[in-house]
C-alpha cells in the first residue's frame, strides 16, 4: 500500500535544485507525487515501501549534496531546520560562514590569495600550479555533485558545465582564470542561497508565532502543556501579554486581541465569549478562557504555511514556460560551444586554444540558472508579502491570472457588508403574537449559519428568556430560494418575497408592503406554512472600507459588478452607494452563468464568503474568499483575504501587477545580459572569469529584483 513520506530537505537554493532532486526521485521505482517546498525545505512524496525503502530516498538525496531529516507525522507549524554538517545543510540562523557553501567560497577565496603571492616570488614554471591547487580544491565538491547528477541521468546541470569549463581552462594553460572562476562560482551560490534565505523568513517568522507552551486547566489545575499536546476541547488560559495557543473560541472573558500577527489587521478588535481567536494572535488586555477548535497541525497558522507549499506547486505559466524552455536550452548550448570551440579550427584553421577557452567561456555564460530563478524568486517574494498582509495565494497561476483581470464580481452579504444584519422591523400577517413569530423563525433558522439567520436568532434571543424557542426537524437550505423546518408536524419556510410570491403564500397587499420596506434599503424575509405568517425586515451595513475599495478597483481600470440573491431594490441602494453595478435576485446558477458572461469579456475574479459562492468561486478565473467565509468557500478559492477588508481586493490585484511586471523585468535581465555576453564572448571580448562573473551577476541581480517585492510591507494604495 503506498505511503505518504515527508522530509526535510536542507542546501536547496534555487529552482533548479528543486528540479534536480525532484528528478532523481521521479526516476527511482516505486516513488510517485513528488512535491518539494523551496520555501519551507520539504519534501513530501509517495512510495511503495515493498518496492522501495526510506534509506534509499535519503540516500539519493544525500547523493545530489543535499541535507535531509526525515519528519514523523506533527504540526507543520513547529517547523525545524535540521543541520548536517556532512551534507551542507544548516540551521537557518547558523552564520553564512558556517555553511558549507560559506566554508568553500572562504577556503577558496584564501587560496586564490595564497596563490597570487606565491605567484609573485615563485619561479615562472612554477606560478600556474598555487592556481591548479586553488582551483581543484575548490573544484572538488562541484564535481562531486556533477557527477551525482550525471548518475541520475542530468547531464546538463550547471556543476557539470562550471566542472568542464575550469578542467578546459587548466588544460589550455589559463590556470589563473581556472581559480577565479572557481571562486566567483563558489561566491554567486553563496549568493543565492543567502537571497533566497529572505524568502524563508516569512514562514519561518509564521511558524514562530505559535507559542510553544500553553497553559491548561484540567482536574488537577492550571498547568504548563507543550502546545502540540492540545486536543480538541481542551481549555486554556491566556494571560494579558500572551500569544494565544490554539484557534479557539473565548469561553470567558473580554480582552482586545491584536490579531495582525495572522491577519495583518493592525488594530487590536475586542473579542469575547462564543468568538473565535486564532493562534498566534495577542491578548492585550484581560485573561481569557478558550476551548481549543483545532489542534496545532490544523490551526490558522499551519494552514496558511500548508496553503503557501503547496502554492509553490501551482506554478504560473510564465514559469512552466520557462522550465521547459530550458530543458532544450541547455543541450543547445553545449552543442553552440563545440561549434564554437571545433568549427573555426577544423573549417578555417585557427589556433585551438583561441576557440577552446572562447568555448569555455560560452558554456558559462550559457548557464540558464538566472532565467530558471527569475520567475519563482518574484513568486515566492509575492507570496510571503501576501501572507504578511492577510493575503493567502495558491499559487504563481493565481498571481497570473490576478494580474489579467478585467472585471470583479462581488457577492453582497458578508462581503461588501459587514455580514452582521440586525433585525428592523416585524410585520405580523396573521394573527399570533410577535414573540410566537420570532419563536417559529428561530426554529426554522436555528441550523443555518446565514448572516440573516443568525440575525433572527438573535434577535430571538434578546428578547429575554420569555421566548421558547421549538426545535424543527427535518431543517434544510434550499440554496438562493431560502430556509425549511417541520415544527408540531407543520411546514415552515422562510424565503424571499420572491419565492413566496411563487409559492402563493404573499398576497398583493402584502407584496407591496414588503416592496416599500425594500425600497429602504432593507433585505425582506417572508415566514409563511400555508400563508404569509409575518414580513421581516434586516437591514446590513456596507463595510468602512467598501466605497474606498470599489475607487481603487474603477481607477485601476476594473469594473466592479455586484452579484447578489437580494432583491433589486435593496442591491441598488447599495450599489448607488457604493458606485458599482449590480445584478440582483440570482439563484447559485444564476451567478454561474454572469461568471461565465463576464468572463467572456476578459479576466473575472470572483469575491464570496457563502456556501451559495462557492460554485461561483470556482467559476471564475480567480476566486477570492472574505476569510472570515465558511470552509467551503476558502476550499473553493484561489485566494483568501483573512482581515476582512474589501480593500485588500485592490491591494490583491496590485500585488498581482507588481509581481508580474518585476518577472517581466527579471526575465529581460537574464536573457538581456546572456544575449550580450554572448556575441562579446564568439567575438572574444570576453574571458571566463568575466562570463562566469556576469552569470552570477545576472543571478544576483534577479533574486534581488525579485526580493523588492519584500521591501513594501504594506500593500495600501498609498504604498
Amino acid at each position: 500500500m503506498p505511503d505518504r513520506r515527508e522530509w526535510d530537505v536542507t542546501g536547496m537554493d534555487c529552482a533548479a535544485c528543486v528540479s534536480k532532486v525532484k528528478g532523481a526521485l521521479g526516476q527511482i521505482a516505486g516513488v510517485q507525487n513528488v512535491e518539494i517546498s523551496l520555501v519551507s525545505q520539504k519534501l513530501r512524496l509517495t512510495m511503495d515501501e515493498n518496492a522501495i525503502s526510506v534509506t534509499k530516498v535519503e540516500e539519493m538525496v544525500r547523493s545530489l549534496g543535499y541535507g535531509i531529516r526525515r519528519l514523523n507525522p506533527a504540526t507543520v507549524a513547529d517547523i525545524v531546520f535540521a543541520q548536517d554538517a556532512t551534507n551542507d545543510a544548516a540551521a537557518p540562523d547558523t552564520p553564512w560562514y558556517k555553511t558549507g557553501k560559506g566554508r568553500l567560497v572562504v577556503t577558496t577565496g584564501i587560496l586564490l590569495v595564497l596563490a597570487w603571492g606565491i605567484s609573485l616570488i615563485a619561479p615562472n614554471e612554477m606560478k600556474p600550479w598555487p592556481f591548479v591547487g586553488a582551483c581543484l580544491v575548490g573544484l572538488f565538491p562541484v564535481a562531486r555533485r556533477a557527477l551525482a547528477s550525471l548518475r541520475v541521468a542530468q547531464p546538463f546541470s550547471i556543476e557539470a558545465l562550471m566542472m568542464i569549463a575550469a578542467i578546459g581552462a587548466l588544460f589550455i594553460g589559463a590556470a589563473q582564470e581556472a581559480a577565479l572562476v572557481v571562486f566567483l562560482f563558489a561566491v554567486g551560490e553563496l549568493l543565492e542561497g543567502v537571497a533566497v534565505s529572505h524568502a524563508r523568513d516569512g514562514i519561518r517568522a509564521l511558524g514562530a508565532l505559535v507559542p510553544k507552551i500553553a497553559l491548561r486547566e484540567d482536574t488537577a489545575g492550571i498547568r504548563e502543556v507543550p502546545a502540540v499536546e492540545l486536543r480538541l476541547g481542551d481549555v486554556v488560559l491566556v494571560r494579558p501579554g500572551d500569544r494565544i495557543p490554539a484557534d479557539g473560541e473565548i469561553i470567558s472573558g473580554v480582552s482586545g486581541i491584536d490579531e495582525s500577527p495572522v491577519t495583518g489587521e493592525s488594530v487590536p478588535v475586542s473579542r469575547g465569549p462564543t468568538d473565535a481567536v486564532f493562534a498566534g494572535s495577542v491578548n492585550t488586555e484581560a485573561a481569557l478562557r478558550v476551548r481549543v477548535t483545532r489542534t496545532a497541525a490544523d490551526n490558522t497558522i499551519s494552514r496558511i504555511i500548508h496553503l503557501v507549499e503547496q502554492a509553490e506547486e501551482a506554478r504560473a505559466p510564465t514559469q512552466r514556460f520557462i522550465d521547459r524552455f530550458s530543458r532544450w536550452y541547455m543541450p543547445t548550448i553545449v552543442v553552440l560551444s563545440a561549434v564554437v570551440v571545433c568549427l573555426p579550427p577544423l573549417a578555417f584553421a585557427q589556433a585551438w586554444s583561441v576557440w577552446v577557452y572562447r568555448g569555455l567561456s560560452l558554456l558559462l555564460i550559457g548557464c540558464p540558472c538566472a532565467l530558471v530563478i527569475s520567475v519563482p524568486a518574484a513568486i515566492a517574494s509575492a507570496l510571503a508579502l501576501g501572507a504578511h498582509n492577510g493575503l493567502l495565494i495558491k499559487g504563481g497561476a493565481v498571481i497570473e491570472a490576478t494580474a489579467r483581470v478585467k472585471t470583479v464580481a462581488l457577492d453582497k452579504t458578508g462581503t461588501l457588508t459587514l455580514g452582521r444584519p440586525d433585525v428592523t422591523d416585524i410585520i405580523v400577517l396573521d394573527s399570533l403574537p410577535e414573540t410566537q413569530v420570532l419563536a417559529v423563525a428561530a426554529a426554522v433558522e436555528g441550523a443555518s449559519s446565514h448572516p440573516l439567520a443568525q440575525a433572527i436568532l438573535r434577535r430571538a434571543q434578546s428578547n429575554g428568556p420569555g421566548i421558547d424557542i421549538p426545535v424543527a426537524q427535518e431543517s434544510r437550505a434550499i440554496p438562493g430560494r431560502g430556509v425549511t423546518g417541520r415544527i408540531d408536524g407543520m411546514d415552515f419556510t422562510i424565503s424571499s418575497p420572491l419565492q413566496a410570491v411563487r409559492d402563493g403564500a404573499l398576497s398583493a397587499t402584502d407584496t407591496a408592503r414588503a416592496t416599500e420596506l425594500e425600497a429602504e434599503g432593507k433585505t425582506v424575509a417572508v415566514l409563511y406554512g400555508d400563508k404569509a405568517l409575518a414580513l421581516i425586515a434586516l437591514r446590513d451595513e456596507p463595510r468602512a472600507d467598501a466605497a474606498e475599495a470599489m475607487r481603487q478597483l474603477r481607477n485601476l481600470g476594473i469594473t466592479p459588478v455586484i452579484l447578489t440573491g437580494d432583491n433589486s431594490r435593496t442591491a441598488a441602494a447599495i450599489a448607488s452607494m457604493l458606485g458599482a453595478h449590480y445584478k440582483a435576485e440570482l439563484l447559485p446558477e444564476q451567478k454561474l452563468a454572469e461568471i461565465r458572461a463576464l468572463a467572456a469579456q476578459g479576466g473575472v475574479m470572483m469575491v464570496g464568503d457563502g456556501i451559495n459562492d462557492a460554485p461561483a468561486l470556482k467559476q471564475a478565473t480567480v476566486g477570492v474568499a472574505i476569510g472570515s467565509g465558511t470552509d467551503v468557500a476558502l476550499e473553493a478559492a484561489d485566494a483568501a483575504i483573512l482581515r476582512n477588508r474589501v480593500s485588500d481586493i485592490p491591494a490583491l490585484i496590485r500585488l498581482a501587477r507588481s509581481t508580474m511586471r518585476n518577472v517581466r523585468q527579471n526575465v529581460s535581465i537574464a536573457l538581456g545580459l546572456k544575449g550580450v555576453f554572448l556575441i562579446a564572448t564568439i567575438a572574444g571580448l570576453t574571458g571566463l572569469w568575466i562570463a562566469i562573473a556576469a552569470d552570477t551577476g545576472a543571478t544576483v541581480l534577479v533574486t534581488l529584483n525579485a526580493l523588492r517585492l519584500l521591501r513594501s510591507r504594506s500593500l495600501d494604495a498609498t504604498s
